[in-house]
């Protein structure tokens, strides 16, 4: 069995039905919150912050405290994890107090997020591999099995599924429509917006179209998804914020846990985080049509061959055949 045959064997097989967008159970209350954040009321972004900047204190200090921290009252912090859905401030403090504990268990070393110009390119390997070790596990802690499950079902038996992103969104939709393109599966990927808007409207019902969108309010991917769905294809957004405007004309929501701080711009841990959800449906996909799928992979890799240089194992260049005996 190939590599690749082997990774695809491992997916689930069975579909599961839809119960949620997010494994509460599993979620680390640190990526909820902060999936939640641009939803939140003011004062209640005040807790959040206070929460998030340092989640081990608020773990070990009082419901008055934290509301002196955030300059607001008691009710507004019980309002706030209501919010974010762990019930009360004792509930809240159990969570952090769990994720504080595993995430030491996971790493000694606590990098941060942020670069300063005073980090030496040491410190920058460290903290960018570290941010997006942690994009890459968040997301799989927190990403929906049964919603997963669902949309993979919905690709795997489209006659054709368009992918929408601009930005560096764009590259990983490209992503997607090269690996569902290597399988022998129509995918289209798009970034210019009045193509996107031409492709949307002439899909129909049968068909997917898939948005990617870091923010969810990126307004050209979710005009795309609103016109798509109007015309009958079915929705799927892949986003960081579970309550952003692109979950409103989704039929499924992907959520990805990606943390972009300094250079929020550069699109780093984001994309690495959206990455890992659309590997995780392409291997679904991938192994509903299994046999076909590896023999697409083998004639694609086949098909390329010509052009790469032979090599052997140990990096040593091949004799070429020059057809002398």
């Amino acid at each position: 069995m190939s590599d690749t045959e082997s990774v695809i064997s491992a997916a689930p097989s069975e579909a599961v039905a839809v119960q949620s967008t997010v494994r509460d159970a599993d979620a680390s209350p640190l990526v909820r919150i902060r999936s939640l954040l641009p939803g939140l009321a003011r004062a209640e972004q005040r807790v959040a912050k206070v929460v998030l900047d340092d989640p081990a204190s608020v773990a070990r200090r009082s419901i008055t405290e934290v509301a002196l921290a955030a300059n607001t009252s008691e009710t507004t912090v019980t309002r706030f994890c209501k919010a974010v859905g762990v019930g009360g401030y004792p509930q809240l403090r159990i969570a952090l107090a769990a994720d504080t504990a595993r995430t030491e268990a996971r790493t000694t070393r606590n990098l941060g997020g942020e670069i300063g110009p005073e980090d030496d390119l040491a410190a920058v390997i460290g903290k960018v591999s570290f941010a997006d070790a942690r994009a890459v596990e968040e997301t799989a802690d927190q990403l929906d099995v049964a919603t997963l499950e669902r949309v993979i079902e919905v690709v795997a038996s489209a006659g054709r599924a368009d992918v929408y992103g601009v930005g560096a969104s764009a590259f990983v939709a490209a992503d997607l429509q090269q690996k569902l393109h290597r399988i022998g599966r129509v995918c289209f990927s798009w970034s210019d917006t009045h193509i996107m808007l031409t492709s949307a409207a002439v899909l129909s019902p049968g068909d997917v179209a898939i948005g990617v969108s870091h923010t969810g309010a990126t307004t050209d991917t979710v005009e795309a998804l609103r016109v798509a769905r109007e015309h009958g294809a079915v929705t799927i957004a892949v986003t960081n914020f579970p309550r952003s405007p692109i979950t409103e004309v989704a039929d499924y929501v992907l959520t990805t846990a990606a943390r972009e701080t300094t250079f929020r711009s550069g699109a780093t841990a984001s994309r690495i985080a959206q990455l890992t959800v659309i590997d995780c449906l392409f291997i679904g996909v991938a192994q509903r049509h299994m046999d076909a799928s590896v023999s697409a992979l083998d004639a694609t890799r086949d098909a390329v061959g010509s052009h790469r240089l032979g090599v052997r194992p140990d990096g040593r260049r091949r004799p070429r055949e020059t057809g002398k005996q």
